[in-house]
């Protein structure tokens, strides 16, 4: 497939959460906007970060009628030992996907290196880990492909895409502050 681009109509498949199995986009996306957060793993300290600024922020969210899915290589046993150890309760799903068939369905490809996933962004990157542990976050087990570079995806109620990004390094996507400015 080729890459996705505003307008186009979000394909429709079926995915696992943690803790959910056979749910379909079309069924989550009706009435509201929705925001699929393309990270890498749980285990990935940046990635467990975002995933708990998310949460931290989610009813900012909800009060503009939208909701997020974060999408991870992880498979569901990482993500509930990793939720299970953790004082955070995660008001959305973390839909799991180790074979990596939604990263390839959407197009998501990995950077060439790990100095290309790393990019110009190396003291962004240094930083964004010293703030991750210091609130107890460090790197989990490894899943997937270490070098698999982040996207998002904003579909609206009718399933079409109004915001499309594919991340050129790990640092290269939008924050929290600014994907709910387009919402």
């Amino acid at each position: 497939m080729t890459r996705l681009q505003t307008g186009d109509v979000f394909p429709a498949f079926t995915f696992s959460t943690a803790y959910k199995d056979s749910v379909s986009v079309s069924a989550i996306c009706k009435g509201r906007k929705t925001v699929f957060w393309v990270l890498r793993y749980i285990g990935c300290t940046v990635c467990r970060y975002d995933v708990s600024l998310i949460a931290e922020r989610y009813q900012e969210f909800l009060d503009k009628n939208a909701q997020v899915y974060v999408v991870m290589q992880s498979d569901r046993e990482h993500v509930q030992n990793d939720l299970k150890n953790t004082d955070t309760v995660l008001p959305f799903e973390i839909i799991t996907d180790p074979e990596q068939k939604i990263y390839q369905m959407l197009s998501i490809e990995p950077a060439a290196s790990m100095e290309a996933l790393a990019g110009n962004a190396g003291e962004a990157l240094r930083e964004k880990a010293r703030k991750a542990r210091l609130k107890g976050f460090s790197h989990g087990d490894y899943e997937g492909n270490e070098q698999q570079l982040p996207a998002m995806f904003i579909v609206n109620e009718d399933g079409i895409t109004c915001y499309v990004h594919y991340a050129e390094n790990i640092m290269d996507m939008p924050d929290i502050d600014v994907v709910l400015g387009m919402l």
